[in-house]
């Protein structure tokens, strides 16, 4: 192994911190040195210890509960095919494409990534993807700050409470201001009839975290009339299968999480964001884009178009230092893609909407539950509850079913409103037995009231 520090270079750092040796800097206090051997249990065969692990998998009832969480998280079917091609080795080994004419295998798969957010958003260009909706939100309001010379954008407060709160970390230091847009009763965004003059870009989520589809394209005649840029967010991007693109809305800037596209739920993530622009704006895109060329015999090839990342450029001039290309996880959503196509994919959209709308007729014909917004919804909506929605989730999960989001959680004022979801993979007699359980424990929680 090769150090570029000699003896003396190392000699004079310990003397400065007052160290007698290297090694001492990894010898802990006494007091916390463990004495005598470890109480570890003996080595198991394999097979005894797959057993184990297993046991103790079976541990984590979460697994085997019905589920109509959503909020962010999407549960929906992954093809054996994705991990398959997903995780072999050549992927799982992979790093920075660096070195184009060794990597022409992940470039492939990262421009076909970009290929695909393009059409679903509508879009001219997208980038080889950035961590995860959240932060893909915050660039766009990187981007639209550096297009406009303007530090305010307003945002829809139906907008992801946890994309907000990662907004408005940055915007601190960032020196951006945010303005919330409120809501109207029926859970859409009260888009205001002008913007002011100072405001870089107005943001709406849609469906947004209500379940109801949104008016952003209100929002991107707003944006437009004051030289403002609109944003369109996406948390669930499988309804973009079957809604407006984000193009056709108006939006300039449409962000994102593609996790429903072939990425399992797993405590959080990870996840991968995606961001997608008009050409007037591809200089100002965070992180890298792989094009596709042809080499000196004609062949088809591809190579780092544009890479505004400060690993490549003066950080200064970089277009963002929180971009890292989520590669792997676009790769599984760009098998996911591949894999059950244009129809297919609009298909599993379809069946949420469908479960999504037989989940709410069973809702609505228990007594005291019903639909608190009236406006229309992708495959989660918001129910009103009779008693407060936290303490019947509580219950609910007694039952081995988690019943939604109580949105109390990020709005304190909503208590008895439940955020509940459908998926291609709920089915009737999971609702059915939802209905049931929510007809019981609504009775006994009134009764004791």
């Amino acid at each position: 192994m090769y150090t570029p520090h000699t003896p003396q270079d190392i000699a004079a750092m310990l003397e400065v911190i007052g160290a007698p040796s290297l090694d001492a800097l990894s010898d802990p206090p006494a007091g916390l040195k463990i004495k005598g051997r470890l109480d570890v249990a003996p080595a198991l065969p394999e097979a005894d210890a797959y057993a184990h692990i297993r046991a103790m998998a079976d541990e984590n009832s979460a697994a085997r509960m019905t589920s109509f969480l959503g909020a962010g998280a999407y549960r929906h079917y992954q093809p054996p095919a994705v991990p398959y091609f997903a995780f072999r080795s050549e992927f799982l080994t992979a790093y920075t494409p660096y070195q184009a004419e060794a990597s022409q295998g992940s470039l492939q798969a990262i421009f076909e990534w970009q290929t695909y957010v393009c059409l679903l958003t509508g879009m001219d260009v997208s980038n080889a993807s950035v961590y995860d909706g959240s932060t893909a939100l915050v660039e766009a309001v990187i981007m639209a700050a550096q297009a406009t010379g303007r530090r305010r954008v307003a945002i829809s407060r139906g907008v992801h409470p946890a994309y907000r709160r990662v907004l408005a970390t940055y915007a601190e230091g960032i020196g951006v201001e945010i303005s919330e847009i409120p809501l109207d009763e029926a859970g859409q965004t009260k888009i205001p009839a002008s913007l002011d003059a100072d405001i870089a870009a107005a943001i709406v989520q849609s469906p947004n975290f209500f379940g109801a589809i949104d008016h952003v394209d209100q929002a991107a005649s707003a944006a437009h009339a004051t030289g403002a840029l609109a944003v369109h967010v996406s948390a669930e991007a499988l309804s973009l299968a079957v809604l407006k693109s984000p193009r056709e809305l108006g939006a300039d800037i449409a962000v994102g999480d593609a996790q429903s596209f072939g990425l399992p739920v797993g405590y959080g993530g990870p996840y991968v964001g995606f961001v997608a622009t008009t050409k007037e704006h591809v200089r100002r895109l965070p992180g890298r884009l792989v094009g596709e060329t042809h080499d000196v015999d004609g062949r088809k090839a591809y190579v780092l178009t544009l890479q505004g990342r400060e690993q490549h450029i003066r950080r200064e001039l970089a277009s963002s230092n929180i971009c890292t290309n989520q590669a792997l996880c676009a790769l599984i959503a760009t098998i996911y893609l591949a894999t059950v196509g244009r129809k297919g994919l609009a298909s599993i959209a379809c069946a949420n909407m469908a479960n999504a709308r037989a989940l709410a007729r069973a809702i609505e014909a228990v007594p005291g539950f019903g639909l608190a917004y009236r406006a229309p919804y992708f495959n989660e909506f918001v129910v009103g509850t009779p008693v407060p929605a936290a303490e019947l989730c509580a219950q609910l999960e007694k039952r081995s079913i988690l019943a939604g989001m109580p949105l109390s959680r990020f709005y304190p004022e909503l208590t008895r409103q439940l955020l509940v979801c459908a998926t291609e993979l709920t089915t009737q007699s999971q609702i059915d037995e939802f209905a049931r359980a929510l007809a019981q424990e609504g009775t006994h929680a009134v009764a004791a009231v």
